[in-house]
This record gives structure tokens, C-alpha cells and sequence, in this order.
């Protein structure tokens, strides 16, 4: 295949005191093996890592349509495993040093098949990573099953994980519920393979890589667990999928990869993307994204005085703003969320909506107090 080269780096030097001290290695191919070339990155890196790693399909023999034509399936040298032990070994050392370079609170997306994942994801909880989610790939246009022996094979499994259970991982749940017409994101994606135009051909009209992902995918894993400006690692970088993708949503890449064909690819597909405007690629936030703001801040800022009436929206409850930040109501005291829930009898309640200030005859939720003193200190 004949491919323009773009300059996009391959060589990634060591740079030991952290990634503000020498970046060269951002928006660059790590061309060698993905153990030995992760080694170059700094510790604590990277925000997110999307592998999508050789899946030790086992196949055996020829696969054959209908009408005899073969199946440009995936036999390459690089799937190919002496046993299942040696694909574990090589499973635990490509996560270890994914997990090196992951910083503390990164996510870690793993897709595979039936062939693979399981065993990826025992791996994965043995070397400490904690399991967030299993996502289905539901293919809307899978391969057949030609030889009519077993169901058509129509989905994938990813894994998302993070480092620890105690990790508090990126996730854009605002957002991906806007991208979804307002409903929660599910975690069966129906997506379709990678086909058309989309889908790399060389000179000879074959595939450049059998196994490319479709941009859609990598769209909505980065939209889901990352920000513009993060760096996004994919230690198995084929013909760039997620290089391609973080470029136009505003995100940094490094991808490794050995083949020198892939590489080849990647970088004359990178080239040709332009990073989309930064206005656009802002995301949308809900208030649990937001600065906390503490209710005693009202106070201090003069928004509220001690000794001032709170409300219910109907009027029912009534409760006094004391001085050091907590409400009395009857014989209940505490925050407007405890003595929110203790009034109504309940077991939970958010006092920013729940209780109102009167003004000019019409009751106000406080959080609108809340949203104020956003404003001025964002200003």
C-alpha cells in the first residue's frame, strides 16, 4: 500500500519527571511492542485507554461463503497464541503497564469477544482494577455464520473499569443523556461494523486492518469518560481509530503499534482530520458537575441572613436559618438537606430544591441563591 507520510511521531522519548516536563510523546505512534514501548510514558499519564487487544480467535482452516468465496477473516500472526496461558501472560503484561502510566482516577475500556473476555476481565479484577460496567457492542450488520453451525456472532463486549475501587472516573452522564434525547445511556450500543467509506483499503482494494473499529464507538466511549484536552492512550493503535476520533473532538492521543503497514495508515488518516472548533466540543454539565457550594457561603457572602424564613414550595413547612448554617424547624435542627427530610418524614431530601425564600410575594427555590454565588465566583 503507498501512504503519505505526515511526520506524525513514532519515537516517544523517556521522560521521567512527568508529562509537563517533555510531551513529545503527545499526539504520536509509539511504533514496538505495547509493553516495551509503554515503558516511555510517564507514570500517571493518561486520562483514559480504549485497547481493543488481539482476541485469540483459535481460528481453524478456511472460512468460505455460499458461493465459495473466502472470508477475509482475522488470521494474522499477531492473534495467534500457543495456548491460553500464553495469551494470559501476555494479557497481564500489557495491563500492568496500562495501569503504570493510567493516572489515578483513569477509566479503562477493554473490548474482546467470547473468545477473550472473560478471560480479560478475571485478569483485570486479579491485577486490582475495579469493574464499573460491561457495555454490548450489538452489531446492526454482523457477519453471517456461514457454516450454519452456531448463532451469527452479533455483539462484543466491553469492559469499562478504573484503577481502584476508590477511583472516581470521568463520566459525562449529562452529556451522554442530551446525545440520547434526554433518556439515561444504555449499555447495549447498537452500532454498526465498520464499513464503506469509513473502512481502509489499500492499493489492492483490500482491507488495510481486519478488524477496524467504526469511529461511532470510540465517539461515544470518549464522549462518555472524557474531557477536551485529556489524553487518551490505545495501546493496541491499528490503523487509528481512536487517534482519529480524540483529534476531532479536542482530545491529545498515543497510540502504540508495531506493524509499520498500520502506522503507515494511521498517519495519513490523522493527517487529513481537523480538531473541531472549542466552543463546539463543549460538554454538557449538570449541577453535579458544578462547584460545591456550601449553604453556610450564602451566608458569608451576605445572600442570606441569619434568622431568615424558609418555605416549602407550598408553604406547609417552615424552617429559620441560624447562624452557623442550620435550620430550625419545630423541634427538628440540622442542614436544609436533614431537616428537609426530617419535616416531610422522609429518608432523604435535597434541601437546594426543596426549600424556598420568599420574595415579592412569590417563592424562590434557594438554589437559585446557590447559582448566584456560582456566577460571582466563576467571574
Amino acid at each position: 500500500m503507498s501512504v503519505m507520510r505526515t511526520g506524525v511521531s513514532t519515537v516517544a522519548p523517556h521522560s521521567p519527571d512527568g508529562p509537563a516536563a517533555n510531551a513529545a510523546w503527545l499526539n504520536s505512534i509509539l511504533k514496538g511492542d505495547c509493553v516495551a514501548a509503554l515503558e516511555r510514558l510517564p507514570a500517571g499519564s493518561v486520562d483514559l485507554v480504549f485497547a481493543d487487544p488481539p482476541y485469540n480467535l483459535q481460528l481453524g482452516g478456511d472460512l468460505h461463503r455460499p458461493d465459495q468465496s473466502k472470508v477475509d477473516a482475522c488470521d494474522d500472526h499477531w492473534d495467534q497464541f500457543a495456548s491460553f496461558d500464553a495469551y494470559d501472560a501476555f494479557t497481564r503484561a500489557w495491563l500492568l503497564a496500562v495501569r503504570r502510566v493510567m493516572k489515578p482516577d483513569a477509566s479503562l475500556y477493554v473490548i474482546g469477544s467470547y473468545h477473550n473476555i472473560f478471560r480479560v476481565g478475571a485478569i483485570l479484577q486479579d491485577l486490582g482494577f475495579w469493574i464499573l460496567n460491561d457495555i454490548i457492542w450489538l452489531k446492526s450488520n454482523p457477519m453471517p455464520n456461514f457454516r450454519g453451525k452456531r448463532f451469527t456472532n452479533a455483539h462484543e463486549t466491553i469492559i469499562w473499569a478504573s484503577k481502584s475501587k476508590d477511583a472516581k472516573p470521568t463520566f459525562n452522564y449529562d452529556a451522554l443523556k442530551t446525545f440520547n434525547d434526554d433518556l439515561q445511556m444504555r449499555s447495549d450500543w447498537q452500532l454498526p461494523l465498520c464499513t464503506g467509506a469509513e473502512r481502509l483499503k489499500d492499493d489492492d482494494g483490500q482491507k488495510v486492518h481486519p478488524t477496524q473499529k467504526p469511529e461511532a464507538l470510540l465517539y461515544r466511549v470518549l464522549t462518555a469518560s472524557s474531557k477536551p484536552g485529556d489524553v487518551v492512550l490505545d495501546p493496541f493503535f491499528g490503523t487509528g481509530t481512536t487517534g482519529a476520533v480524540a483529534k476531532k473532538l479536542g482530545r491529545a492521543f498515543v497510540g502504540v503499534e508495531r506493524e509499520q503497514s498500520y502506522i503507515d495508515a494511521a498517519e495519513t488518516r490523522l493527517a487529513a482530520i481537523e480538531t473541531g472548533d472549542a466552543a463546539a466540543l463543549e460538554m454538557q454539565k449538570g449541577k453535579r458537575a458544578e462547584k460545591r457550594i456550601p449553604f453556610g457561603s450564602l451566608l458569608e457572602c451576605g445572600l442570606m441572613q441569619p434568622g431568615t424564613e424558609l418555605t416549602c414550595a407550598k408553604g406547609k413547612h417552615v424552617a429559620t436559618v441560624r447562624a452557623d448554617g442550620s435550620l430550625k424547624s419545630g423541634a427538628h435542627t440540622g442542614s436544609i438537606h436533614k431537616v428537609g427530610a426530617l419535616v416531610q418524614n422522609a429518608q432523604a431530601c435535597n434541601g437546594w430544591t426543596f426549600w424556598h425564600i420568599t420574595t415579592d410575594a412569590a417563592r424562590t427555590p434557594i438554589d437559585s441563591l446557590r447559582d448566584t454565588l456560582r456566577s460571582r465566583l466563576q467571574g
